[in-house]
């Protein structure tokens, strides 16, 4: 216990980011999602959202929206938490967005991002994906215990419109297509 009260705020977050991080890994495991895509090709890049290799390599266009994970979980623990330390926080959004990462891995969310949404290629995030996903969420709270909220605000919009731009995809879409689809936006997602 000595080196944990010794030790830098730093530290410590870098110390529960990985124990969390771990334990989501040995989860993940357990529910049988394969370490990285299929395939066998060890790319940090997936640039198609339709094909089957999205989010089965280390990063895609969907990495952004656990990096809005971060702002948004600062914004929210903050406006309910507000005397919490950063370091608390911080804890609370790894977390959270670990026990997404599990929940997104369950066969009930996966048919539902199938049946719902455009992703009808989506069966589920390889191991090393939801690590760089818990890793983008953890930069988008550093982002925003760094900036002043209107410049969250400014990073949450472009990230949304560049992804609505790119992909025809974005957070916000997402949760809505999640919690009620809409075929006028499905429509336009593919295109037509």
């Amino acid at each position: 216990m000595k080196f944990w009260r010794e030790s830098s705020p730093a530290c410590r977050a870098a110390v529960v980011t990985t124990a969390v991080t771990l334990l989501m890994v040995v989860v993940l495991l357990l529910m049988g999602r394969v370490v990285w895509c299929s395939c066998g090709q060890l790319l940090p890049w997936s640039g198609d959202v339709n094909s089957e290799h999205n989010s089965q390599h280390l990063l895609d266009h969907y990495s952004l929206t656990h990096l809005l994970h971060g702002l948004l979980f600062y914004a929210l623990i903050t406006a309910i938490r507000p005397r919490s330390t950063v370091q608390l926080r911080y804890l609370l959004t790894i977390v959270i967005e670990a026990l997404w990462e599990i929940l997104e891995n369950t066969p009930m969310v996966i048919e539902r991002y199938r049946a719902a949404t455009i992703s009808l290629n989506y069966y589920g995030d390889s191991v090393v994906n939801s690590v760089a996903d818990v890793m983008c969420c953890a930069c988008g709270f550093l982002l925003a215990a760094k900036l002043a909220p209107w410049k969250s605000l400014t990073v949450f919009i472009a990230a949304e419109l560049l992804l609505l731009i790119a992909i025809r995809d974005c957070l916000t879409l997402n949760i809505i297509m999640l919690v009620y689809p809409l075929d006028v936006i499905r429509e336009w997602q593919m295109g037509a």
